[in-house]
């Protein structure tokens, strides 16, 4: 599996990706901190990565595209910190690969994700 994080995600998040061999890039990490919700998503669809983030906006773009791609896990945790989301993130990896892989949005938050198939 391959991420795109986006701006609201530790570097620290990133860096324990890495450390576990996952590909992943920090939107940062390429200058491209203002580039619009839309542009990411395709970024994110053009080299197949899922997009982690924080914002709200990037479930409904997908929603009115009728797309099926990229997946998008969305964090909405009372604690945003780095070791809440990695936490989570272990979660949905172990229990929705096949989802992600299909195309999914899957809303994480403090006790549950809920995943839903793209296209909505």
């Amino acid at each position: 599996m391959k991420f795109l994080a986006d701006m609201g995600i530790s570097l620290r998040t990133l860096s324990w990706l890495r450390s576990d061999g996952y590909d992943v890039v920090h939107l940062r990490d390429q200058g491209l901190q203002k580039l619009p919700d839309n542009q990411i998503l395709i970024k994110a669809r053009i080299e197949d990565r899922i997009l982690l983030t924080v914002d709200l906006d990037f479930a409904q773009l997908l929603a009115v595209s009728g797309d099926s791609l990229p997946s998008v896990i969305l964090f909405r945790l009372g604690n945003q910190n780095y070791n809440a989301i990695n936490k989570r993130l272990t979660e949905v990896l172990r229990e929705c690969q096949e989802d992600l892989e299909i195309g999914a949005i899957i809303s994480v938050s403090n006790e549950t994700f809920r995943v839903r198939q793209l296209p909505i």
